[in-house]
C-alpha cells in the first residue's frame, strides 16, 4: 500500500467541551412486524404499520431475551416480479442520521439458513445482509451506517438479489438523529458511512450503548488481549464525536517502552477507502512522558502523539485500506511509558447512489396516489440503484436521472390514471393496457417524446384529448376496448404514419368512416 496523499484528508483535534444533547433518542426505533408499540431499553419503541405497506408481520419461533426480535416482517418474493421494499421514515431534511437495521430470522421462511439479499438507503446501494453465521451461533445481525436524510423521508429497503432464495425479512430499524459534529470530516452530500467495527478495547463485559452513548451506538467489547487493563480514574471533556466515558475506563497498553501492535479490525477488509479515528486519555493523574506514533499496515498514521488526561482522537476520514489490518504504536525515543488506546472505529467511505430528478418523483408519486392498488414495490427512489428501479420504470442515466418508459401491463390495476404522469416529459412509451383503470385519458401533450401509448383493454371513459395530436414522435396508440366517446380526433386521423386502434370496443365511439 502506497503512502497516503493530500486527498486523504488527515485530522488531529484534542478534545473540548460540548454541551450534552437531551439524554433521549431523537428519532424513531421500529419494532418490525410488531403489532403494539412496546419500551426495551429505556426506550419506545413503535409498530412499523405506519411506515410501511407491503410485506407480512410473523413471531419468530425461538425463544428470545430481546423483545424487538420476536416478531420480524416478511416479504414476499410473488415469483420474484417485486424485488424492491422501503420503509419511508419521516425526518428533518438535511439532518445526519445513524441508520441501524437488525436481523433475527428465528426460522421464519421455513427453511434451514436465512435468506441473503441486499440493504438500500434513498437511492444508495448499502450492503448485502447475509445474516448466516451469526445466526448458526444463536445471534442476531446488525448493521449500521450514517447518512443525510435528503428530502421529507428517509427510505430504508430491503431487496432480493439473485442469491437470494426465501423472502427477505427484518426485525428492526432505528433513525437516530445525531449531533452535527459527528464525523463533521466527512462530506455527507456526497458520502455515507457504513460501520465496520467500532470497539472498546480492554473490556471485557457487555456492548456499550445507551444510555452510555447517547446516540446508542454499539461499543463492542474488544478485550481478549494480554495488555488490556481497567482505568478508575478518568477526566475526558465531551468530545465533539461523543464517544461514551465508559470506553476509556479501559485500555490496551503496555509498560514497556516498545511497540504494542494490534490487530483491528479482525476480519479482513476489501479493498477500499474508510474513516478510522482512534480514541486516546491518560489516566486523571498520571506524569506526562506517555508518546508515540500510530502506524497502520506500517505506514505513519499520526507522529509524535502525546497522550492526556483531557483526551483526544486521532483520525483520517479517507484511507485506503485492504485485507488484514495491524496498528502499531510505537514509543518516541525518550518515552517513560508505553503506549496506550482505548476505543477505535472503523467505517467504509460509501458514494451516494444520487437520486432520480426531483420531477419525475413527485409526478410517479402522485401516479401511485391515484392507482388503487400500485405495485408494492413502488416505494424509495423509483430509478436508483440502477439495478431495483420500480416495477414497470425504466430509466435513464446521466446528470439527471429520467423516467423514460412505463410499462405497467396486466398489473391488475384499479383507480385513474392521474394527470402529473404528464410531467414525466422524458417518457417515450406507456404500457398501462389490461388493467381496470377508470376515469379519463389525460392531457399528455406536454411529452414530446412518446412514441407508444397503450390503454386499451382498461374501463377509461369520456372523449380521445385532441391534443395527442400535437405530440409528433407518437407513432402507435392503442385505446380499443374501453369505454370512450365522442369523435375520434381528426388530428389522429390525418397522422398516416400512426398506427391507431380504436376497435373492438368503445361502442359510444364514432368511428371514422371507412
Amino acid at each position: 500500500m502506497s503512502s497516503f496523499s493530500s486527498s486523504f484528508l488527515f485530522f488531529f483535534l484534542s478534545l473540548f467541551f460540548f454541551p450534552c444533547l437531551s439524554q433521549s433518542l431523537r428519532g424513531v426505533l421500529i419494532d418490525c412486524g410488531a403489532s403494539v408499540d412496546s419500551v426495551f431499553n429505556e426506550q419506545k419503541w413503535v409498530s412499523d404499520t405506519g411506515f410501511i405497506s407491503a410485506g407480512i408481520p410473523k413471531s419468530v419461533t425461538v425463544q428470545v431475551l430481546d423483545s424487538t426480535l420476536s416478531t420480524v416482517r416478511i416479504f414476499p418474493l410473488q415469483n420474484n416480479v417485486f424485488k424492491k421494499f422501503c420503509y419511508e421514515v419521516p425526518v428533518y431534511r438535511g439532518g445526519k442520521y445513524l441508520v441501524r437495521t437488525t436481523y433475527f430470522y428465528g426460522g421464519v421462511n421455513g427453511k434451514l439458513n436465512p435468506p441473503v439479499f441486499d440493504q438500500i438507503v434513498d437511492g444508495t446501494f448499502w450492503s448485502p445482509v447475509n445474516t448466516t453465521e451469526d445466526y448458526w451461533h444463536g445471534m442476531s445481525s446488525y448493521y449500521e451506517g450514517v447518512f443525510m436524510a435528503i428530502g421529507k423521508t428517509m427510505s430504508v429497503c430491503l431487496a432480493a438479489n439473485s442469491l437470494t432464495d426465501s423472502d427477505p425479512f427484518i426485525s428492526a430499524l432505528e433513525l437516530v438523529l445525531v449531533s452535527d459534529s459527528l464525523y463533521n470530516s466527512t462530506d455527507f452530500t456526497t458520502y455515507a458511512l457504513t460501520l465496520i467495527a467500532r470497539s472498546s478495547f480492554g473490556n471485557n463485559g457487555s456492548i456499550i450503548r445507551y444510555p452510555d452513548d447517547e446516540f446508542d451506538r454499539y461499543w463492542e467489547p474488544y478485550g481478549q488481549h494480554s495488555p488490556a487493563e481497567s482505568v478508575s480514574r478518568v477526566a475526558v471533556s465531551t468530545i465533539w464525536n461523543h464517544p461514551p466515558a465508559k470506553v476509556f475506563q479501559t485500555r490496551f497498553t503496555i509498560s514497556q517502552v516498545e511497540p504494542m501492535e494490534l490487530l483491528w479490525p479482525p476480519a479482513p477488509l476489501p479493498n477500499a477507502t474508510y474513516y478510522i479515528a482512534l480514541y486516546f486519555a491518560e489516566d486523571q493523574d498520571s506524569f506526562s512522558g506517555r508518546a508515540f506514533n500510530i502506524s497502520i499496515n506500517d505506514i505513519l498514521f499520526y507522529p509524535n502523539l502525546n497522550v492526556s488526561p483531557a483526551g483526544m482522537v486521532v483520525f483520517a476520514n479517507q484511507w485506503p485500506l485492504s485485507g488484514n489490518t495491524k496498528i502499531t504504536l510505537t514509543p518516541l525515543v525518550g518515552s517513560r511509558i508505553g503506549p496506550l488506546i482505548n476505543a477505535g472505529e472503523v467505517f467504509e467511505v460509501l458514494p451516494l447512489g444520487g437520486k432520480t430528478h426531483t420531477r419525475d418523483v413527485i409526478a410517479l408519486e402522485r401516479l401511485k396516489e391515484s392507482f388503487k392498488n400500485p405495485p408494492p414495490d413502488w416505494n424509495g427512489d423509483p430509478c436508483l440503484p440502477p439495478q431495483y428501479p420500480w416495477t414497470g420504470v425504466t430509466c435513464a442515466g446521466g446528470p439527471r436521472i429520467r423516467v423514460i418508459t412505463l410499462n405497467l401491463t396486466s398489473m391488475g390495476l384499479s383507480g385513474t390514471i392521474s394527470p402529473s404522469i404528464s410531467r414525466l416529459t422524458a417518457l417515450s412509451g406507456i404500457w398501462l393496457g389490461n388493467n381496470s383503470l377508470t376515469g379519463s385519458i389525460p392531457d399528455l401533450s406536454s411529452l414530446s417524446n412518446l412514441e407508444i401509448l397503450h390503454l386499451e383493454d382498461n374501463q377509461l371513459s369520456g372523449e380521445i384529448p385532441p391534443s395527442l395530436g400535437n405530440i409528433k414522435s407518437l407513432n402507435e396508440i392503442f385505446l380499443q376496448n374501453n369505454n370512450l366517446t365522442g369523435n375520434v380526433p381528426s388530428s389522429l386521423l390525418g397522422n398516416p404514419k400512426l398506427n391507431l386502434r380504436t376497435t373492438p370496443g368503445n361502442p359510444f365511439l364514432s368511428q371514422p368512416p371507412k
